[in-house]
């Protein structure tokens, strides 16, 4: 990976001058008092959390992690990465943070611009796309990727538990060209028509759109199957790795499964990343094959909510109208499409995939702050949501 130049940049706000580096290990005690005074307590994610995370993220060669330090006092006033995994070419952009006192100056800004131009573009270690899940508490956050090239792609209702449920919204950048070698597709189940209409327009995309047909015939349902957690994650990896030594057999980027889902007949196995301080779980691969696991989608997201899960998300390849179909049966709404999101394995077109998500809570949106180019997507999701949850009603004579 490319090296990071230090760089300056000055805070408006506080008229202070900020030195932007990597980070180094000495700089972990420093870092978790940092996003525990901008987010609390509350923090689900180890970046910010975990010592031995945090250290192995800053050695890893896949991973970028900038920190604006005030030149004045040394003290840091600011942090974000770029976190990647080997034999992927998408990132995420996670951990943006900015100390209170350094507010309003646009230092967030000035690190992810930092990251992208070092991550994106044309070298040899370039990424496709980096993305990032933006939380909808204040438009600020969503400003400051909108500012930096992002586009918004969904929004992801009661995706995460930090003082209260929270909704998260999604955003990707693509490096040159990426977005114009996307696979098309030909058709999609009806319900997802808003959605792929919003994502055209964000895209400015005037290409034929795929026609839309009715959801496919819900697979054979086995609500009540007995399905038990296992959640040893060493164990869990291996048995992933064991099911599933070819990556071209499953896709879920940035996400290591940690949990087993496993019928009490031994039909199928479901892998998953079950994260218990935010509360939210995602659907990594199923054994022998998504399709055995798909009439169990009901008993898997009933045993997840009894565990606890108040969200549950999978990504699924807009090309796969059964799949998506099965997802959409179970309550599974359309909540965000991440456009040329996995590269075919000739490296010649790419494949757009959706995010169908689920959540055992009731939607509070009083408390969300949407941007204007985020908003048609809230409008979208209330729709499907709609579409899946209230019944039609017909007027007797």
């Amino acid at each position: 990976m490319t090296t990071t130049a230090s760089t300056t940049a000055t805070t408006t706000a506080t008229a202070t001058t900020t030195t932007i580096d990597r980070a180094a290990p000495a700089d972990i005690a420093d870092l978790r008092q940092l996003y525990y005074a901008v987010y609390g307590p509350h923090y689900p994610a180890a970046l910010g959390t975990d010592p031995a995370e945090m250290s192995r993220l800053i050695a890893d060669p896949h991973t970028l992690w900038l920190v604006a330090r005030c030149s004045r006092t040394g003290h840091l006033a600011g942090s974000a990465a770029i976190h990647g995994e080997p034999g992927s070419r998408i990132g995420r952009l996670e951990g943006l943070a900015v100390h209170p006192d350094h507010r309003a100056g646009g230092l967030a800004g000035t690190l992810t611009d930092a990251l992208c131009r070092q991550r994106l573009g044309t070298g040899a270690d370039r990424l496709d796309s980096v993305y990032a899940t933006v939380r909808t508490v204040s438009p600020g956050p969503q400003r400051v990727v909108t500012r930096n090239g992002f586009r918004p792609l969904g929004v992801l209702p009661n995706a995460v538990d930090l003082s209260s449920r929270e909704s998260l919204a999604l955003y990707a950048r693509h490096s040159p060209g990426v977005l114009d070698r996307r696979r098309p597709v030909p058709e999609v189940p009806a319900p997802l028509a808003p959605l792929l209409r919003t994502v055209a327009l964000t895209l400015g995309t005037d290409g034929p759109e795929p026609r839309t047909t009715p959801p496919a015939p819900a697979p054979r349902g086995h609500s009540a199957a007995r399905l038990e957690i296992v959640e040893a994650p060493a164990f869990v990896r291996r048995r992933f790795h064991e099911r599933f030594p070819d990556a071209t057999s499953w896709f879920y980027p940035l996400h290591t499964p940690n949990a087993l889902l496993v019928a009490d007949d031994g039909a199928f196995e479901v892998y998953a990343y079950l994260n218990r301080t935010g509360r939210y779980c995602a659907l990594i691969a199923a054994h022998p094959s998504p399709a055995t696991a798909a009439g169990y989608l009901e008993a898997i997201t009933r045993t997840l909510t009894r565990a606890g899960t108040g969200y549950v998300e999978a990504l699924v390849p807009l090309a796969e109208h059964g799949p998506l179909s099965a997802f959409l049966a179970q309550g599974f709404i359309p909540s965000a499409l991440y456009p040329a999101m996995r590269p075919d394995p000739d490296g010649d077109g790419f494949h757009d995939y959706v995010v169908m998500t689920r959540t055992a809570e009731q939607i509070d949106f009083r408390g969300v702050v949407v941007d204007t180019a985020l908003q048609p997507y809230l409008d979208a999701y209330l729709s499907a949501w709609a579409a899946t949850y209230l019944p039609t009603l017909e007027v007797a004579p």
